[in-house]
């Protein structure tokens, strides 16, 4: 349940420094960035879906 949740919040970090590195042209900043969210975007989509949504208890 709460790797679910961290990983989803790096996602959105990870979204928000590659729009960021797009803005101010960094490339460097756009690929780590957009790989972080790619990667990391890939393990929050397969952790819901084989672990389901996090319930409260």
């Amino acid at each position: 349940m709460g790797l679910a949740i961290v990983f989803a919040l790096v996602t959105l970090l990870a979204g928000y420094a590659t729009f960021s590195a797009l803005k101010n042209k960094n490339i460097l900043g756009i690929i780590f960035g957009g790989g972080t969210f790619l990667v990391i975007g890939w393990f929050t989509v397969m952790t819901v879906l084989n672990h389901g949504f996090p319930t409260a208890h």
